[in-house]
């Protein structure tokens, strides 16, 4: 019989989990495994030369409510949202990052975690990366035993060669198999990133539901599947 895991997905931002890993939240969820998301950052106040949380409130709201419809589709009820500011996650102090992913650890006790990979332009998401592996670090008698990081489209792999470190997946999860609504995991994640109709872009720009089932057309082919998420594994432990 099938052992629910705990699984926490760390994004920056609204919409970043359903690109980077919608398909695996679907594939834990359909397992019976319980997921939970913590969004870090706000995801609008960027569009702004300065930052002002009271001009965009109820856009921030209308956000959050969209963020939670769309985990939903997936079976996905428990998300939590640090609020921290949109793309200007260099102006806050590592150590305040570290501690609100460490509470939300502490909190969901998960046995995987999965987060943005390094490569990547976005600078919420490579220092995410950096403050999950701080939060995650393995003392003894920590919980977390595997930690992925995923890739974003329009973001992961537009760094440029030899700037950063590239998406070189090898931990893949088959989208092709089908959850207990009848659809695919990649169908799945393509009807959550449909009700972010507002973040999403007409193809052929990489954030486009086209740009999505493609890329997840090359992911599974890559490893014999019709359609796949790729991740790669930062660590995991083996317990006996």
């Amino acid at each position: 019989m099938h052992k629910g895991k705990s699984i926490l997905v760390v994004a920056a931002h609204p919409d970043d989990e359903i690109l980077g890993c919608g398909g695996l939240m679907a594939f834990h969820t359909s397992r019976g495994d319980q997921v939970s998301v913590l969004i870090a950052a706000e995801g609008i106040t960027s569009r702004d030369d300065t930052r002002s949380i009271s001009g965009r409130t109820d856009e921030l709201d209308d956000l959050k409510s969209i963020c939670r419809r769309a985990l939903r589709t997936l079976s996905v009820s428990e998300v939590e949202f640090g609020n921290l500011p949109d793309n200007r996650l260099d102006s806050v102090d590592l150590l305040d990052i570290v501690k609100l992913v460490e509470r939300t650890v502490q909190s969901v006790n998960p046995d995987v975690v999965i987060t943005h990979h390094p490569g990547d332009l976005n600078v919420d998401h490579r220092i995410l990366y950096e403050a999950v592996l701080t939060a995650c670090r393995p003392q003894p008698g920590a919980g977390v035993q595997k930690i992925l990081t995923m890739e974003v489209p329009s973001a992961t792999g537009w760094l440029g060669a030899g700037v950063g470190a590239g998406f070189e997946p090898n931990y893949f999860v088959n989208l092709s198999e089908r959850g207990s609504t009848g659809l695919t995991h990649l169908d799945a994640k393509l009807a959550a990133l449909e009700v972010y109709s507002s973040e999403m872009r007409p193809f052929p720009h990489a954030r486009s539901l086209e740009a999505v089932r493609a890329l997840s057309a090359w992911r599974g082919a890559s490893v014999g599947y019709s359609w796949a998420e790729a991740f790669f594994i930062v660590r995991e432990l083996i317990h006996g």
